[in-house]
């Protein structure tokens, strides 16, 4: 499974609706298993993002179709990263020349 991270704001209408935020995604999360995503974190934020995530997907297809769900409900906009653990990191450089 591979790791990523989105970086998330509110939409106007999101942060219209905010008392509902932990509601919202905890139905993300549930809605989140049938893309076969499974969340490891969320936290909510101070400065540039108001909340981070931290989830698992089998592949970037999965996950872009997942967060394309998300956004169509226009809450949230995100940015989202493909995360890599240290031993993942030391793979990939040992296939540098």
């Amino acid at each position: 499974m591979a790791t990523y991270i989105s970086l998330m704001n509110f939409t106007d209408q999101g942060a219209k609706t905010i008392k509902e935020t932990v509601s919202r995604s905890e139905a993300a999360q549930k809605m989140a298993k049938e893309y076969g995503i499974t969340f490891k974190s969320v936290h909510w934020t101070l400065g540039q993002y108001d909340f981070v995530c931290e989830f698992e997907a089998k592949d970037e297809a999965m996950a872009a179709a997942f967060g394309m769900a998300i956004a169509s409900m226009g809450n949230v906009r995100a940015q989202t990263l493909r995360a890599f653990s240290a031993d993942e990191t030391k793979a990939i450089i040992a296939k540098m020349p």
